[in-house]
């Protein structure tokens, strides 16, 4: 046969996928998820067997880490000394032990993830609560294996006399999966044991009444009820662990907020770092310094804050952005018979009483095996010692010592292990004296042999020393709980002023969309005025406001959606500077442009606990003549994205939205020259997105020009067409109106073939009481400037005076107010 013959064809998929899941089993079954019964991975369990076997005990001395590590790996696990003495570490680290397990001699590390020393200088023994997992097996309480090699035996399980899987938790990552249980209070873990042993068809409710929650050995607040009964239930559920902190006062008015407990397995020199970094970077305002005054008094960390800061703004700030409150997800998953299961605390539980049965019936059963042996070896010392010269001539007559053996065992009907034990007997044992303490002896073996029959015969007092030896380590090693449980999860709300500061500033928007934030000190620099503002050549600026950079603005577009966008995130230039596109600020459509921009303070956008319709209110009008009202607090949003702020109709679009802090009267102008003045109170306040009602009734290809706020019947109303004709009337010429009529006139249009056109349409009104510069813009781009003190004051149906030329085939598009700086 050739050598190729002897190679049979596979598939590679059926070739990995076989060898993927025998390793897969391997590492689910072997390294990385911890068994039910005792709760240790097989390193863990390794290196406890391997210093109990060398006599590494609490009552020795401690002995080098680099000989336990030798023994683990020579003995039981042949995967490098790393993987053993970082295991090792672990199980000798307080801030991730609940109870440590390794009694560790130098250094270990640190909370600031200061790596151990070198195995072969640091120094180890088992703890004492170590002992409480190895106890009793020597008396075949749990069933060996054969090493890697065959050469030793190792325990599969060891016989955990506590339910360590649920004190100290434990993490682990394997193929396909994953656990996270967390550590556990001993005294609440013991007692939910003996609950659920008393009472099998406890609920988890019920179990929740004792065991509270987890207990961390670093302590915290845990917030999450909820959380804690799912996993608890399922084995999978979230909670938050939040930092012990106290806000102190200093001299000279001060604040410092002290940090005396962290969350479980946080860093805590990154943590620090990552507070100390949001002080650098200056992404929250107030804090002065940051210290680590940790030492042998335990965990201190302390943020001095600056004085007249808000400290409990800053704490909730340093809460949501570092890992001051941390999220802990359940994912409780272990070795079930071989095979990994998700299980709740009460299966978990079981599955260690269930373990604790079959320890303590082989242990009661090799008890009861010695105690009847020894019963048997007693009972021929007495029958000897009640025949004891012809015991003797006995044996002086023998040959040998087996010949004796057979003798006695001929003669008198001793068994072998008796005439053993006589010929064994030692000369002062034949006293009146040790006849007596044999024949005690006796009886008291008697009365074990019957106890220990009396528990493997009745599952009740079997339960009964479970629960005796339970009670016992939660006497001897309970620890008071060092986390606390809140029920709820506390929402962090951050105030806007602990990360920014409040500074007066200038925002301007121009006609093209350029946006930028200025502070005052270099719109002064510059020169003080609006007509030194940067802007692209052909732009101008249409809307300037003064504000603080705590304060919202809200942008509304045409097609009726808004943006709620705070001046803190408007990017800052220098006054001379263009700005930056609005589109690289919001995600404002191609096809759409903003129509209004309105500041409101934070305060206007909470909404009242006493609810009603008081309060500012914004008023939306469309080209074909609709009317919305709605309160101003019905537009606040956490979101950045474009939201719906009025339902507009196809071939609609809103041309004006303004604030009406109180219901004055509204006037709207067409194109037309058509006009109507009512009281905005007419309009009743509508939902967010609702579509308003009719403001006016338009004439067929009529549509609205303009809508502008009015109050008393003081001032002038100011028209203006596309042809660059304007004029003004009293306001009193306009009598207030019922909502939804045809209106009056206040333009007229020259007609003839003779006569010079003033105009097709009207583009744009203004209510004017002093006299203010007006910006007209044409289609070609072109920008001009007039006052409206040059338009002439008229009757309502004048005909206007030209106030800006405007080239041949260019008509104007666009006509605004002139913005003032601080406006």
């Amino acid at each position: 046969m050739s050598l190729l013959e002897q190679f049979l064809p596979a598939f590679l998929e059926e070739v990995v996928g076989d060898r993927f899941g025998r390793y897969s089993k391997y590492i689910i079954q072997e390294r990385a998820i911890p068994d039910v019964r005792d709760g240790l991975k097989p390193v863990q369990r390794r290196i406890l067997y391997a210093m109990y076997d060398s006599g590494n005990t609490p009552d020795k001395s401690y002995r080098k880490s680099a000989k336990t590590v030798g023994d683990v790996m020579g003995n039981y696990h042949p995967h490098g000394d790393g993987p053993i003495y970082e295991g090792m570490v672990r199980m000798a680290q307080h801030w991730k032990m609940a109870h440590m397990l390794v009694d560790g001699h130098g250094n270990w590390g640190s909370m600031d993830d200061d790596p151990p020393a070198a195995m072969r200088y640091t120094e180890a023994r088992l703890s004492s609560i170590a002992m409480e997992l190895l106890r009793d097996i020597e008396k075949r309480t749990v069933i060996f294996k054969d090493n890697f090699d065959n050469s030793t035996k190792e325990p599969v399980v060891l016989p955990a006399r506590y339910p360590n899987l649920l004190v100290n938790g434990v993490t682990g990552i394997s193929a396909g999966f994953a656990t996270e249980i967390p550590t556990h209070n001993l005294r609440e873990i013991i007692d939910a044991c003996v609950a659920v042993m008393n009472k099998p068809d406890l609920s988890v409710l019920e179990l929740m009444e004792i065991v509270k929650g987890p207990d961390f050995p670093t302590g915290g607040l845990i917030m999450g009820g909820d959380g804690i009964r799912e996993a608890y239930e399922t084995g999978k559920g979230k909670i938050y662990i939040r930092s012990k902190t106290a806000i102190e006062e200093m001299r000279g008015g001060k604040q410092q907020i002290v940090i005396t407990e962290i969350p479980y397995q946080i860093v805590k020199a990154k943590l620090v770092n990552s507070i100390d970094n949001l002080r650098m970077e200056k992404k929250v305002e107030g804090i002065a310094e940051v210290r680590d005054e940790s030492g042998r008094n335990g965990l201190r960390i302390v943020v001095e804050l600056k004085k007249d800061v808000d400290a409990e703004g800053i704490l909730a700030y340093l809460l949501k952005k570092t890992d001051l409150q941390t999220a802990y997800n359940f994912n409780m998953v272990a070795i079930v018979n071989k095979a990994p299961r998700q299980l709740g605390i009460k299966q978990i539980l079981e599955a260690y009483i269930a373990h604790q049965k079959e320890v303590v019936t082989f242990r009661t059963q090799y008890d009861l095996d010695k105690a009847e042996d020894r019963a048997h070896v007693l009972e021929g010392l007495v029958k000897a010692l009640n025949l004891l010269d012809q015991i003797i001539e006995t044996i002086k007559a023998s040959k040998n010592r087996l010949d004796a053996q057979n003798n006695l065992i001929a003669k008198y009907g001793f068994t072998e292990r008796q005439a053993d034990a006589i010929l064994t007997l030692q000369l002062y044992r034949l006293t009146n004296l040790e006849i007596n303490q044999l024949e005690k002896e006796h009886a008291d073996t008697m009365k074990k042999i019957a106890l220990l029959r009396a528990i493997l015969d009745s599952p009740r007092k079997l339960m009964n020393v479970i629960r005796d030896e339970l009670i016992e380590i939660r006497d001897k090693y309970g620890i008071d709980r060092r986390s606390v449980i809140q029920g709820e999860v506390e929402e962090i709300k951050v105030n806007l002023e602990v990360t920014v500061p409040a500074e007066e500033v200038l925002v301007t928007l121009s006609r093209e969309g350029y946006v930028k934030r200025t502070s005052l000190l270099s719109f002064t620099r510059s020169g003080g005025e609006l007509g030194s503002a940067g802007v692209k050549e052909g732009d101008v600026i249409r809307w300037s406001m003064g504000l603080n950079t705590l304060d919202p603005l809200l942008l509304f577009t045409q097609k009726g959606h808004y943006f709620l966008l705070p001046v803190h995130l408007i990017p800052e230039f220098k006054w001379k500077d263009t700005g930056t596109a609005i589109v690289n600020v919001l995600p404002l459509a191609k096809d759409d442009r903003i129509v209004g921009v309105i500041n409101a303070k934070a305060a206007e956008l909470i909404p009242s606990t006493e609810g009603g319709e008081n309060g500012p209110a914004l008023v939306f009008v469309t080209k074909r003549g609709q009317v919305k009202r709605t309160l101003l607090v019905d537009y606040a949003t956490s979101r950045s994205m474009a939201i719906a702020a009025c339902k507009v109709s196809e071939g609609d679009e809103i041309i004006n939205v303004f604030r009406a802090d109180q219901p004055d009267d509204l006037l709207l102008v067409t194109e037309q020259g058509m006009s109507i003045r009512f009281n905005q109170a007419e309009v009743n306040l509508q939902g967010r997105v609702a579509g308003g009602v009719r403001g006016i009734v338009l004439k067929d290809n009529d549509q609205l020009a303009d809508a502008i706020p009015v109050i008393g019947d003081e001032g002038e109303i100011l028209v203006v067409s596309d042809y660059g004709y304007a004029k003004r009337s009293l306001l009193l010429d306009y009598p207030q109106q019922g909502r939804g009529g045809k209106g009056i006139q206040t333009f007229e249009f020259k007609e003839g073939k003779r006569v010079r056109p003033n105009g097709t349409k009207l583009i744009a009104a203004f209510h004017v009481k002093e006299a203010v510069s007006l910006l007209a813009m044409t289609t070609s781009g072109q920008v001009s400037e007039f006052s409206s003190e040059g338009a002439p004051l008229d009757d309502r149906k004048g005909q206007g005076k030209l106030m800006t030329a405007v080239d041949r085939g260019d008509v104007l598009v666009e006509a605004f107010i002139k913005p003032l700086s601080t406006s």
